[in-house]
């Protein structure tokens, strides 16, 4: 009996462990580069608006991928997409290593983002297929803590690499990383049983996308999501330029402010946990958010220490932990049945805001137009939150009464 236990635990650290590592393609993949940003300005002999576009079309990658792999994942089961997207994940890795120009350059990271959606994607669906309620919310918090890890770890090691490699080697190291993905991803088993995939043709199972477009308790908390996922864009396209071109750090002391902030994600998670009910994370998370940003827009537009701009980051991460695994969890419990169609419209949504905030706060100036973003996104996002919530208390309420 205790050795059927420890079989069983072992299993859950394993899924976990492996779910964590494929959903972590979208920090690992934007974010190992991150430190190079600035000096890939000379070495394509291009502007820092087109360096930030390598983000911008690997965010959109990352939101059209997840269209396609969730509804596959849906018909097909999940293990074969997710390895057909990690070969992809390879061959485009090696383009961006041989690219020629910014332009080829971009494009090999549209299709690199393309390919790492499959990973984010199917992480969700299979963390859905093994686990409902509470427990996903749970789950949910476990996973963006050890996720989280891929943004400490990552900017660290990129800004590590560039003392003894230039850009072209961090994409090798991704390289070489994707290879070892795929191969720990030919031992995971099968979690879609046949008879609970999606039936009909393939272009069928698209159809499936109206009913969770038109669920609009699951439609807000994704709004909610893809403005917490704008606030955190932001600050990811703006954090190498603010500190290392504003503030002149080095590419080094960069990366540890921006793993201390990653670190504040994994504090948010966890912090999850300690909420009885998901709605109480998800409404203590967007008042946060919202307050730590409209504080951040004040630092940014008065020269303030680069202490006080660095630990307000630190507190809007730590929101950002709240808000993300709670509405998550809130929204998936919604759309049970086309995990993997949820899962990719949850994805594109947030990747698609991205992709629309990342060059905005390169116009002009770059604290300001950050601070611009940052405030907006996150007023949005405390406003969807409140009206799901509000609709859910609202629907409770006529059920008692009927």
């Amino acid at each position: 009996m205790n050795r059927k236990i420890e079989k069983i635990s072992e299993s859950q650290l394993f899924i976990l462990f492996f779910l964590a590592v494929i959903s972590a393609f979208g920090p690992i993949v934007t974010d190992l580069y991150l430190p190079a940003m600035p000096s890939m300005n000379k070495a394509f002999h291009t502007s820092t608006s087109m360096v930030q576009l390598s983000l911008t079309v690997s965010f959109l990658g990352l939101g059209i991928g997840q269209l396609l792999f969730g509804p596959v994942s849906d018909k097909y089961g999940r293990k074969k997409p997710l390895l057909v997207s990690l070969v992809l994940f390879l061959l485009s890795s090696i383009g961006c290593i041989n690219a020629w120009d910014i332009h080829s350059f971009n494009f090999f990271r549209l299709v690199q983002g393309f390919a790492g959606a499959g990973g984010i994607v199917i992480a969700k669906s299979v963390a859905v297929d093994l686990y409902r309620g509470e427990l996903l919310t749970k789950f949910l918090s476990m996973l963006a803590a050890v996720q989280g890890m891929a943004p400490i770890i990552a900017p660290l090691a990129g800004g590590a690499l560039l003392k003894f490699t230039d850009w072209q080697g961090i994409f090798i190291v991704l390289l070489f990383l994707g290879g070892g993905i795929f191969l720990l991803a030919l031992l995971h088993r099968e979690t879609l049983k046949p008879e609970k995939r999606l039936q009909g043709s393939i272009l069928h199972t698209f159809s499936y996308f109206l009913p969770v477009l038109q669920n609009r308790d699951f439609m807000f908390y994704t709004l909610a999501l893809s403005f917490t996922m704008g606030t955190f864009f932001s600050y990811l396209s703006a954090s190498p330029f603010i500190f290392q071109e504003v503030y002149h750090l080095s590419p080094l002391m960069y990366s540890v402010c921006f793993a201390i902030n990653a670190f504040g994600f994994i504090v948010g998670s966890q912090l999850v946990r300690k909420f009885r009910h998901s709605q109480n994370a998800a409404k203590t998370g967007a008042i946060g958010l919202f307050a730590s940003a409209a504080v951040q827009a004040v630092l940014l537009n008065t020269n303030a220490p680069v202490i006080a701009v660095e630990s307000m980051f630190y507190c809007m991460t730590v929101f950002m932990g709240h808000v993300m695994p709670s509405t998550t969890a809130l929204a998936l419990n919604l759309e049970r049945k086309a995990a993997g169609n949820a899962s990719a419209v949850i994805g594109f949504s947030q990747f698609l805001f991205g992709s629309l905030v990342s060059p905005l706060v390169g116009l002009g100036n770059v604290t300001r137009s950050t601070s611009i973003a940052i405030f907006c996104c996150s007023v949005m996002c405390l406003f969807f939150v409140f009206k799901a919530l509000k609709r859910n208390i609202r629907m409770i309420d006529e059920s008692r009464k009927s």
